[in-house]
């Protein structure tokens, strides 16, 4: 055996303990001079999981650490490789806004309530994106951390008589899914709408696998005219609701237009109270398979007295 080869050879050996040789025998070496160190190229991805945690009362849990958390992915444990506390982590906002005559009734205080939560909650670190839809979905203001530009473009919201929602969702995680990738950054997609969609472009299933591609937050608040209304489309909301569960996000009722701005406060509040928490995948392939994510409370006796809230899972193929 040549001494390149008996080098490879030796490190093959090293790295069975650790579980690494499938990895060493995908990844590239450079081919270089006689005598040279080969440079080996292993691909690695950050998974990044946004988690709320409250208590019994739903108040948010401050002060907690790192080492307070376990994370699994297909039920296997891995390291936690980032670690940021309490909202510090940067946020990419996708704010779509329902223009359909059933749900635009006041759109004064709607503007104003939107103009708000962009103001409370934008920072320096921050972007945001502005759409509207109805019968088709429409980008008002592209990606800016500018808000006197996403307070005029509040101003240009156009009515329609149908609803696009799952084009909305499934299009604005294709906006957020293209948005910076440094480490610990939010992806949140808030809708304001009724929940119906009317449309029939993108169904459910398919805005759902959106959103979780780009691995984006649904927050959805939800306009019902009147709760006891025999018309009320309970299914759109349902949608909406489970859509939440399975991203990490939530839902908030508005019975009135004035409700508006105490719901854009508890999404505000929401991402404020978040940790993020990072790990580097452990699987390579791109097989388009769904990988499940599973995280606890280290110490068992809080795992009961503490609700968690997060993302169940990401595409293996997605970027």
């Amino acid at each position: 055996m040549k001494s390149g080869g008996m080098w490879l050879g030796v490190v093959g050996l090293m790295l069975g303990g650790l579980g690494l040789v499938e990895c060493l025998a995908q990844a590239p070496i450079e081919r270089r001079a006689p005598g040279e160190v080969p440079t080996i190229r292993v691909e690695t991805r950050l998974v990044n999981v946004a988690v709320n945690v409250v208590d019994a009362k739903g108040t948010p849990v401050a002060g907690l650490g790192r080492d307070d958390f376990e994370i699994l992915e297909d039920g296997k444990p891995q390291k936690i490789a980032i670690f940021e506390k309490e909202s510090l982590a940067p946020l990419s906002i996708v704010l779509a806004i329902d223009a359909s005559e059933s749900v635009l009734r006041n759109e004064r205080l709607e503007r104003d309530a939107a103009k708000h939560f962009v103001r409370a909650l934008l920072r320096d670190q921050d972007e945001l994106d502005l759409m509207d839809f109805s019968d088709t979905v429409r980008e008002i203001v592209p990606f800016t951390n500018e808000k006197k530009k996403i307070e005029a473009g509040l101003s240009e919201l156009k009515h329609g008589q149908e609803t696009a929602l799952y084009d909305a969702i499934y299009l604005g995680s294709q906006r957020l899914a293209g948005t910076k990738g440094d480490e610990g950054r939010r992806r949140v997609l808030v809708l304001i709408t009724d929940g119906g969609d009317t449309a029939h472009g993108s169904r459910y299933t398919q805005a759902l696998e959106q959103a979780q591609r780009a691995g984006a937050m649904v927050y959805s608040l939800i306009i019902v005219p009147v709760y006891a209304d025999a018309g009320r489309n309970t299914g759109g909301e349902h949608a909406l609701i489970q859509m939440a569960d399975d991203t990490g996000g939530k839902y908030y009722y508005v019975v009135e237009p004035k409700d508006l701005v105490p719901a854009f406060a508890k999404v505000s509040d929401d991402l404020r109270t978040q940790y993020v928490l990072g790990y580097y995948a452990p699987q390579l392939e791109k097989d388009g398979a769904y990988r499940t994510i599973k995280i606890r409370m280290k110490d068992g006796a809080l795992q009961g007295k503490y609700s968690l809230r997060y993302r169940t899972g990401y595409y293996a193929d997605a970027p």
